[in-house]
């Protein structure tokens, strides 16, 4: 790989990206099929919801708090073959011991400390392998960079789905094997994606000289110069509004088709309604993000925050036809697809030179953050449901709309550059 930015080939967007597809499909997987299953074997059948809602509410918030570290941490590294790929490798090593750990544990409490050590290594990984963007590619093809990574996130975060569900169907407690096969396609996935990273990316050896102290490092890690960086903060409350949207309605997808649609198959409506806004997604991701570097980034993720309300709003109106509503799920994922692509382009034409990292794991306030934030309207919903049959659902559908304008007009405070 070149390590010149005029020099920059077709095949470094792939290698530069390959490892954020191995970690959509490791959370892919765990966290659609497998984590649920897991979770029947160790809880009470009548508070797996509740037991779910806790696992993962843990997770994202370490990924909020780990992500910023790791990558202050790499942004000060010292190390003759760059800055991000030990931490990667590190971090990937460390990942494989607590992957096979979900397979060994036979309590929750075991499942939760696991799933949490899972999490803080994998976001080791994560937070550096973001910066390869913004460390080697020229800022005229970051858009580019930004739409393969969006496209590459999207097809790992489906890709096992539908081979794990086949090992996990045939799952029970009493015959691990297919637990074990699953555990392991997410593993060797995992593993060549470090392969094909440590081999082929060719980063600049990290800083040498006098560093700030560890322990600074990590206090500072949460810090933006606000007069300096005001761009960068406008940017994470419009990327947090639609993250909450998109999640909003990910999140509560099923319950609306089985109580206000009335489908007799709602898991199965469900999966079809994904299918098609994950199609959506991929259709757009990569021309989107190539588009942004012709015209800009914020033209792009404004019209596509935009989109994403309209389909919210036509979902709404479409009241029981599930065709149109499938088809109104694929005009969303259109929006969110073009938005993620043009949006990351945007966050690496915004952080600071020689803070990439750091300031790029600081994103997860909006993405983790979002997706936290999305589930605290559960209440509200099941509130307004028992006032009135539904409205519980059009409360939903009017908090989507306000926040997919709120976050496309709050790009409008980003200033060019």
């Amino acid at each position: 790989m070149a390590t010149n930015k005029s020099a920059f080939r077709r095949a470094d967007y792939l290698q530069i990206t390959v490892f954020g597809f191995a970690l959509a499909a490791l959370w892919g997987g765990l966290h659609t099929i497998i984590i649920p299953a897991r979770l029947l074997d160790l809880v009470p059948l009548s508070e797996k919801s509740t037991y779910l809602g806790l696992l993962t509410f843990a997770g994202l918030m370490l990924a909020i708090i780990v992500q910023p570290i790791a990558g202050a941490i790499s942004d000060r590294s010292g190390f003759s073959w760059g800055r991000r790929r030990p931490f990667i490798l590190a971090g990937t090593l460390v990942a494989m011991l607590f992957l096979a750990g979900i397979g060994w544990v036979g309590s929750f409490l075991a499942l939760f400390v696991i799933y949490c050590l899972l999490q803080i290594a994998s976001n080791t990984t994560q937070g550096p392998s973001q910066a390869f963007i913004p460390d080697l590619v020229p800022v005229g093809k970051r858009g580019l960079a930004s739409g393969v990574k969006g496209f590459l996130e999207i097809a790992g975060g489906v890709a096992l789905l539908y081979p794990i569900a086949i090992f996990m169907d045939r799952y029970s407690a009493s015959e691990g094997l297919w637990l074990w096969l699953s555990l392991a396609m997410l593993g060797a996935v995992l593993l060549a994606a470090v392969a094909i990273t440590i081999l082929t990316v060719r980063e600049r050896p990290g800083r040498g000289g006098a560093r700030p102290p560890l322990s600074a490092t990590i206090f500072q890690s949460f810090k933006i110069k606000g007069r300096a960086h005001r761009d960068f903060i406008w940017f994470i409350v419009s990327r947090l509004f639609i993250m909450m949207a998109f999640t909003t309605l990910q999140t509560f997808a099923m319950y609306f088709l089985m109580d206000v649609v009335g489908v007799p198959d709602p898991a199965a409506a469900t999966a079809r309604f994904s299918t098609v806004a994950i199609a959506g997604m991929l259709i757009v991701a990569y021309p989107a993000g190539r588009l942004s570097d012709r015209i800009g980034r914020r033209p792009i993720a404004l019209a596509a925050g935009l989109l994403g309300a309209v389909g919210i709003a036509l979902i709404f109106l479409s009241g029981q036809n599930l065709t149109l509503i499938m088809l109104c799920g694929g005009l969303v994922g259109i929006a969110f697809g073009a938005f993620i692509s043009s949006n990351w382009a945007l966050a690496t034409d915004l952080v600071p030179k020689g803070e990439e990292a750091r300031y790029l794991g600081l994103t997860n306030l909006a993405t983790a953050g979002g997706a936290a934030l999305a589930r605290l309207i559960g209440p509200l919903i099941d509130f307004g449901n028992s006032y009135s049959p539904n409205l519980g659902y059009s409360i939903m559908f009017l908090a989507c709309f306000i926040y997919f304008i709120v976050g496309s007009l709050l790009l409008l405070k980003i200033r060019r550059r």
